[in-house]
C-alpha cells in the first residue's frame, strides 16, 4: 500500500482534491473541520477538552521519570498497557475536576507563598551567587528557554499552590486516635514462633525420568516457548538537538553579537541587604488595632534612633515576622520586586544608604522599620566572563532551532527516498549507524535508547520495512528525538524442530514434574501433620513478625498470620510457585517489644497520612462524580464518544 502511495503521489493528490473540495461546498470549511475536531482530544471535563497532545506529553513525562527511577529494570511493556493508559487519563481528569473546583471557590495563593516555593526550588537554588542572592539574569534566561517570563512562571506556581489547597486542607484535618495507632502498631510488632519444612523441586529432579512421549507432548503444547524471535539487521539515523548540535560551533562574532543584543541579561541590578522589624497590622484589621500597631512601631523607632547599634537585638525581641525575627530581622540580599512588601517597601528601602534606618513604612502586612546593612551597585558582567556560558546557551538554542527547522524535512526525505537513508544522512550530517534488533526491547541496551522504543520496533518489523525493505517513517520517540531505519537483513521468527531443542524440552519437563512432585509430597505431609501434631523434620524455631520476616517468603508470612492464634499449634501449607512447597508449624504468639512514645507518635502520624490520602481521593472522586466527563475513542478501538456522567 505504501509503495502505491509513493509511486502515484500526483494521482493521489488529485484524488484527494476531488474528494475533499466538493465536500467543502456542502458543509463549509468550519463544518468540515468539525468532523475531525474530536480526534485531537481524548476526553472532556465540564466542556474543557483534554487534548491528545496533553495526554502524550503527560505520558512521556511519566515514562521519563520511570526510566530515571528504575534504570536497567525499566520495562516498557509494563507501562504500555490499557490499564496504564486509562490510569494516566484518569489522572488528567482528576486534575481537571480539581482545577474547576479551585476556580469555582476562587482560591489563590499569596505572593509570599509563591516566593517561598521559588526560593525552595532546587533548580532556582542552583542559581544562587556566593553571597546567597539569586542570579536574576540566569533565572530569566532559564525561563526564556522554556518560553516563559518570570511573571508567567510565578502565575504557574501560584496556580499549582491554589490547586493544592483543597487536598491539603483535607489531609491536614485527618486524625488517628492514639488507641487505634497503639493497636495497629502492636499487631505489626506481634511475633509468632514458627518452624518450617521446605519441599524443593531440585530435590526431586534426579528422580524424574520423562519419556520421549512426554517430551514430545510438552513440545507440541508449548512450541512457541522454544521459538527463536524474528531479527532485523538495520541501518538507522537518530535526529535530535544533540546530534545536530555536534556540528554547530558559534563563532566569536556570533557570541559577541548575542552579548550585545542581550546585554541587559548580563546586568545585575542594584541589590541591598536589609533588616526589618514588622509590627503586624493586616489590611482587614480594625482601625483601633492599626493605631495600636503604629504606636508600637513608633516607640521602637525611637529606641532605634537612640541606640542604632542595637537594631538586631530590638528586632529579635519585637519583630512579628517569624521568618526573620530570629535572625535580627535580616532579609538577606534582594532586588526590587523580590520582597512581598510591594512598591512602598521597595521605595523606602532603595532610597536608603548603607547603615541608614527608614521611618515607619506601611504595607499590606503592617508597619515596618528598615535598616540597610549593605548595598551592591548595578554591575554588567564583561563579555569575557560570560563568553563560555553564552557559547553553551547559544549552542543549545541553535541546536533546538535546527531540530525544529529540520524535523519536517527529515521526515519527508526518509519517506520519499524510501530505499536508502544515505540522502538524509548526507543532508543533515547524521551518522548512519547499524544494529540488530528483535520485536522486543533488548535488556542489554539502555531502556531509554531509541532502539528500545516499542513504536520504533513495531515499524521495523512491519511488512513495509522488514519485507519490502523500505525506510520506516521517522518515529518520534520523545525528548525531541526522531529515529528512522532501513532493514538490510531480516529473519522471521521460527520454531526449531523437536530434535534440535530436545535437550531444552527435557530440562523444562524435568522442572515441571519436579515441582509437581514437591507440591504433591508437601500437601500429603501437611495432611499427616494436621492429624499427628508432630514436630518431626521441622527446622529450629524462628520468631517472625510483620516487620521482621527473618527470611520467610511474603506468601508464607501471610499464611502464618492467617493461622488461628486460639488453636495452636497450627499447620499451614504454602505454594511457593517454582520454588516448590513449604509447611510451617505455628507454635505460639508473643507480644512485640514495648512501644515507646516516640515510635507510637510516628505510627499515629503515618496512619493519619494514609487515612488523609484516602479521604482526599474520595473527595476528588466525589468531584468527578458530579462533573460531566466524556471520553473519546482515541485510546481504544472505539471511535464513538463515551460518557462518564
Amino acid at each position: 500500500m505504501l509503495d502505491f502511495f509513493r509511486n502515484h503521489k500526483r494521482l493521489m493528490m488529485v484524488m484527494l482534491i476531488l474528494v475533499i473540495v466538493p465536500g467543502l461546498g456542502f458543509v463549509g470549511i468550519q463544518g468540515f473541520r468539525g468532523f475531525f475536531d474530536e480526534s485531537a482530544n481524548v476526553a472532556s471535563v465540564n466542556g474543557h477538552k483534554i487534548t491528545r497532545a496533553e495526554y502524550d506529553d503527560a505520558t512521556r513525562q511519566q515514562l521519563d521519570r520511570a526510566r530515571q527511577m528504575l534504570g536497567a529494570q525499566f520495562d516498557m511493556k509494563s507501562f504500555d498497557t490499557p490499564e496504564r493508559r486509562r490510569q494516566m487519563l484518569d489522572g488528567l481528569i482528576e486534575q481537571r475536576v480539581l482545577a474547576d473546583e479551585t476556580q469555582r471557590l476562587h482560591l489563590t495563593a499569596s505572593d509570599d507563598a509563591v516566593r517561598r516555593v521559588l526560593l525552595n526550588d532546587p533548580v532556582i537554588s542552583s542559581l544562587k551567587n556566593p553571597d546567597g542572592s539569586i542570579d536574576v539574569d540566569r533565572y530569566k534566561q532559564l525561563l526564556a528557554m522554556q518560553g516563559m517570563t518570570p511573571d508567567q512562571y510565578d502565575e504557574r506556581v501560584r496556580y499549582g499552590l491554589a490547586m493544592q489547597q483543597l487536598p491539603a486542607s483535607i489531609q491536614g484535618s485527618a486524625f488517628t486516635s492514639k488507641t487505634l495507632a497503639q493497636h495497629l502498631t502492636e499487631l505489626a510488632e506481634q511475633q509468632r514462633e514458627v518452624q518450617g519444612i521446605a519441599f524443593h523441586p531440585r530435590d526431586y529432579a534426579a528422580k524424574v525420568q520423562p519419556t520421549d512421549a512426554q517430551l514430545q507432548a510438552y513440545y507440541d503444547a508449548h512450541r512457541n516457548d522454544f521459538a527463536t524471535p524474528a531479527t532485523a539487521t538495520i541501518q538507522y539515523l537518530v535526529m535530535s538537538p544533540a546530534s545536530l548540535g555536534a556540528s554547530i560551533q558559534p563563532s566569536d562574532a556570533d557570541l559577541k553579537k548575542y552579548y550585545d543584543d542581550n546585554v541587559a541579561h548580563f546586568r545585575t541590578d542594584v541589590e541591598v541587604r536589609a533588616s526589618h522589624i514588622l509590627i503586624s497590622a493586616p489590611k482587614d484589621a480594625s482601625a483601633a488595632d492599626k493605631a495600636k500597631a503604629k504606636q508600637k512601631a513608633e516607640e521602637l523607632l525611637a529606641q532605634i534612633k537612640a541606640h542604632p547599634d542595637q537594631f538586631a537585638q530590638i528586632a529579635q525581641a519585637n519583630s512579628q515576622d517569624p521568618g526573620s525575627a530570629s535572625k535580627g530581622g535580616d532579609l538577606g540580599y534582594f532586588g526590587r520586586g523580590m520582597i512581598a512588601g510591594g512598591q512602598a517597601f521597595d521605595d523606602a528601602v532603595f532610597a536608603l544608604k548603607k547603615d541608614e534606618v527608614s521611618g515607619i513604612v506601611l504595607t499590606d502586612f503592617g508597619f515596618h522599620i528598615v535598616k540597610v546593612t549593605d548595598v551592591k551597585p548595578a554591575v554588567t558582567k564583561p563579555f569575557d566572563e560570560v563568553k563560555d556560558q553564552i557559547a553553551k546557551d547559544l549552542k543549545t538554542q541553535l541546536a533546538s532551532k535546527a531540530f525544529s527547522d529540520a524535523s519536517e524535512g527529515f521526515t519527508s526525505l526518509v519517506y520519499e527516498k524510501a530505499k536508502s537513508l544515505q540522502p538524509a544522512a548526507d543532508k543533515y550530517k547524521l551518522q548512519l549507524q547499524t544494529a540488530t534488533v528483535t520485536p522486543q526491547p533488548d535488556p542489554k541496551v539502555p531502556p531509554d535508547s531509541p532502539l528500545n522504543n516499542p513504536k520504533f520496533l513495531t515499524a521495523v518489523f512491519a511488512n513495509d520495512a522488514a519485507v519490502q525493505r523500505n525506510n520506516t517513517q521517522a518515529i518520534d520517540v520523545g525528548s525531541n528525538t526522531l529515529i528512522a531505519a532501513r532493514v538490510t537483513d531480516y529473519k522471521p521468527a521460527a520454531v526449531p524442530a523437536f530434535d534440535a531443542v530436545k535437550d531444552a524440552v527435557r530440562q523444562k519437563v524435568i522442572a515441571v514434574q519436579s515441582n509437581e512432585a514437591a507440591h504433591k509430597d508437601g500437601a500429603a505431609k501437611l495432611a499427616e501433620f494436621e492429624k499427628s501434631k508432630s514436630t518431626a523434620g521441622f527446622s529450629s524455631t524462628l520468631k517472625v513478625s510483620r516487620n521482621d520476616a527473618q527470611g520467610v517468603p511474603p506468601a508464607a508470612l501471610s499464611a502464618i498470620y492467617k493461622a488461628d492464634a486460639q488453636k495452636l499449634p497450627a499447620y499451614v501449607g504454602v505454594d511457593l510457585g517454582d520454588d516448590g512447597y513449604a509447611i510451617y508449624r505455628v507454635n505460639a504468639v508473643a507480644a512485640g517489644a514495648p512501644i515507646d512514645p516516640q515510635r507510637l507518635a510516628a505510627a499515629q502520624q503515618q496512619i493519619a497520612q494514609v487515612d488523609a490520602q484516602s479521604e482526599a481521593e474520595a473527595y476528588v472522586e466525589a468531584l468527578r462524580a458530579r462533573s460531566k466527563v466524556k471520553f473519546y475513542g482515541s485510546l481504544d478501538s472505539s471511535n464513538a464518544p463515551q460518557s462518564d456522567e
